[in-house]
């Protein structure tokens, strides 16, 4: 009954990140590319992006990628997202 349970426990646990879509600020090049509407060379546009301004704050700001459009953000819907751990630019100090 225990094998069942933690069957169970890992396979809701693989379900609820799925649901929340790919993390546009730690997502891989090929991670990118699995999300429907996204192809090479936008998730290289995505990655660059990235690297040169910092982490997303929100899903919205895609819109300032080169080649993506309000159009391509309403059709990625929640295929992608912000974390919110990966959000936080505070310090701290000792």
């Amino acid at each position: 009954m225990q094998k069942i349970f933690v069957i169970l426990a890992v396979l809701l646990g693989f379900n609820f990140s799925v649901l929340a879509g790919v993390d546009i600020n730690t997502a891989s090049q090929a991670d990118l590319e699995s999300v429907k509407g996204l192809g090479p060379v936008k998730a290289k546009a995505i990655i660059e992006y990235r690297n040169t301004h910092g982490m997303f704050k929100s899903v919205e700001e895609l819109t300032n990628v080169k080649g993506i459009g309000a159009g391509t953000l309403k059709y990625l819907g929640d295929q992608v997202s912000v974390q919110e751990e990966n959000t936080s630019t505070e310090k701290t100090t000792p």
